[in-house]
């Protein structure tokens, strides 16, 4: 088995967060967006069988036939799995529902846990020439988000400014601990970006405060706004830096692809 380490290029980054609703998807696609503007090759993998990050690259359902279920079953193969997007640098491994019975399909499986890990190094991956990897967690810690988390360098996690947000936190905290002690031991945290902020409101200003005092430096310093233009841009299939470029929201993921960059200065664009 590749040892994590040994690839530079592309970074492996699982966004997760077990609590759904806090942007998860979003960041996912924004970022990809976000980043692919900067002139990186990015594959984003929908690792959530409510396949949200797939619908809003444009991914219609009957275009899913090959999907990250077939890949973690070993039905298909990287190559068969991967589509282009209408982002010019974004590719995308979609999901279905199908991914909801992986837990179960995958249990009696020696390696359940190292299935995306091995699947995000074929030989193929060099074709696309990716600077990173994005995977889109369910919602969830189970088997899928633990399959994210062993195949990945690092975890970024979308913290909603909302009562009960760190608690949620502390919570992957302890499965990141588990996977670094049990599979992935060179799993960090990549860190954690505050969504859905609206500065005007007392208690989105009291849980980031809270949450740099708890978390310091993990804490980005860049906020993704509560913005329509942002909750518009799913219906469309676009992202927002797409949608509608000069958005508050547009502006906010360019920031976070930026402070990304600014953490990632080994990463030279392989495209």
């Amino acid at each position: 088995m590749s040892d994590l380490n040994t690839l530079a290029t592309p970074k492996i980054i699982a966004i997760a967060n077990q609590k759904g609703g806090v942007g998860k998807t979003t960041t996912a696609i924004n970022l990809s967006a976000a980043l692919a503007e900067e002139g990186y090759n990015v594959l984003l993998v929908d690792l959530d069988p409510q396949g949200n990050a797939s619908t809003g690259l444009g991914i219609e359902r009957g275009s899913r036939v090959v999907t990250a279920y077939d890949l973690l079953l070993e039905e298909a193969t990287l190559e068969e799995a991967v589509q282009p997007t209408e982002v010019d640098g974004v590719f995308i491994i979609p999901a279905t529902t199908d991914l909801s019975s992986a837990d179960i399909e995958l249990i009696s499986n020696e390696k359940r846990s190292f299935l995306l890990h091995d699947a995000l190094r074929q030989p193929a991956i060099e074709k696309y020439a990716l600077d990173y990897i994005l995977i889109d967690c369910p919602p969830s810690l189970n088997l899928l988000t633990v399959n994210a988390m062993v195949a990945a360098h690092s975890v970024l996690v979308p913290l909603q400014s909302e009562f009960y947000a760190l608690e949620g936190v502390s919570q992957l905290m302890l499965t990141i601990r588990e996977v670094r002690q049990t599979a992935n031991a060179n799993l960090r945290i990549e860190g954690i970006i505050l969504t859905m902020y609206d500065g005007r409101n007392n208690l989105a200003q009291q849980v980031e405060a809270d949450a740099r005092t708890n978390l310091g430096d993990l804490v980005f310093d860049t906020v993704i706004p509560r913005n329509v233009r942002i909750s518009e841009a799913p219906s469309y299939a676009l992202p927002v830096i797409e949608y509608d470029t000069t958005s508050r929201g547009s502006k906010a993921y360019r920031a976070l692809a930026q402070e990304l960059m600014k953490r990632q200065p080994e990463i030279a664009k392989a495209g």
